[in-house]
């Protein structure tokens, strides 16, 4: 990563202000459900204070919408670090303003401050409705890190606008190096034949990294709802399922650049089909050269599908998964999505899992072990995949 390091910064005695992705699961007590996010922001917060250096961690969290709410506050946030840590975490009731300010100031080596929720502050989303916001934020620290890889792909105050008030003192944190660096190896040097199986809902969202993954891959699997616009585009009856028409005349250049370039592409062979999207619903596996009827849609990939992509990934050196294969969160849904969570983990390849849906998958079954690395950004992911940087990464110094 040609930008700037922990590991290039004197830390001793200063005060690093970190952008961190503390944007965790809660439960309806407010109790944290998934403290991975957490535990991935140690490494770099252990190497600061091993420096002599104190920390003051930001991050956001869910979509308080620039209003303070009291179940979007990371108060539990700071509780869980200080037992990762074994030792107090100081909170600030604010983010900026004269009491932040104050409490930063009075720190030591050694100490660890969190603020509160950037999200309570509209200009965290909007830099440009209050610039002042990132000025104010830039004040609380000497140094500034990022190491929340999974908001690098927005262009926020805490992101990007508050880099500028930090000339050859923005770096990267340990987190966002591990994430650019595997990023980097899939997008310029993966091992082949290398193969991507991208899920999910949406073909809109997804497009992008498919034509971007065209330059890269040697193979696609396409399953999720995303996977019926490709169906019905060669021509298949698809009844209710999920299909963006808008976006058919794509799929069918896409279908042709595949064959173009040799591509191995893959569609679900069979599917599982329900007359409604609940737990309750009725379902049958069919075959998709059969046509689904009127009234059903298509929620997972069907046994048949998932054997024939095992055989393929035979021999596969490089493996990038990002999104699920079905409506997964409902369980009679989820047998495609865990059943590929199963077969990828079993791969002795290059396996990584791009953020969002499929790394709650490899995590529910405990299989996040069995993968060389799951990333922290969904989202972010594939948008480096795609363009190759991010407004969060391009923001720091070079090096």
């Amino acid at each position: 990563m040609k930008k700037l390091s922990l590991y290039d910064i004197d830390l001793k005695d200063k005060r690093v202000l970190m952008r961190v992705d503390f944007n965790v699961p809660l439960d309806k007590d407010g109790e944290i459900r998934d403290g991975t996010r957490i535990q991935n922001a140690l490494p770099s917060i252990q190497y600061i204070l091993a420096q002599g250096g104190c920390v003051i961690l930001m991050s956001h969290l869910g979509r308080p919408k620039g209003k303070k709410e009291e179940k979007f506050s990371l108060k539990p946030c700071a509780k869980y670090l200080s037992k990762l840590l074994e030792k107090p975490v100081q909170f600030s009731t604010d983010c900026i303003g004269a009491s932040a300010l104050s409490e930063a100031e009075k720190l030591t080596p050694g100490d660890v401050l969190l603020l509160e929720n950037l999200r309570f502050y509209d200009a965290e989303e909007h830099p440009e409705k209050d610039p002042s916001f990132a000025e104010n934020l830039a004040k609380l620290g000497d140094v500034y890190v990022n190491d929340a890889f999974g908001t690098a792909h927005r262009a926020h105050s805490s992101t990007e606008a508050i880099a500028q008030y930090f000339p050859g003192k923005a770096a990267s944190g340990f987190l966002m190096e591990k994430e650019v660096s595997f990023l980097t190896s899939l997008s310029h040097n993966p091992k082949r034949p290398f193969y991507a199986v991208i899920g999910g809902a949406k073909i809109s969202t997804k497009l992008g990294v498919l034509e971007a993954l065209l330059e890269k891959v040697d193979g696609v699997f396409i399953g999720g709802g995303m996977a019926f616009t490709f169906l019905k585009a060669q021509g298949f009856q698809i009844g209710s399922s999920l299909c963006d028409e808008t976006f058919l005349d794509e799929a069918k250049r896409f279908i042709a650049q595949c064959n173009e370039k040799a591509i191995r592409l893959l569609l679900p062979k069979d599917v599982l089909i329900a007359d409604s999207v609940s737990e309750d619903a009725e379902t049958k596996t069919i075959l998709v050269k059969d046509g689904i009827p009127e009234g059903w849609s298509g929620v997972d990939i069907g046994p048949k599908t998932l054997d024939e992509w095992k055989a393929a990934l035979e021999g596969v050196s490089t493996l990038f998964w990002n999104g699920p294969m079905g409506v997964y969160e409902i369980q009679k849904f989820s047998a495609g999505t865990n059943g590929l969570a199963h077969a990828l983990a079993n791969l002795s390849c290059s396996t990584i899992v791009g953020g969002g849906d499929s790394v709650s998958a490899v995590n529910s079954l405990n299989l996040s072990k069995n993968f060389t690395h799951i990333s922290t950004g969904g989202g972010a992911a594939l948008e480096f995949i795609e363009q190759g940087h991010l407004p969060g990464i391009d923001a720091l110094t070079d090096r």
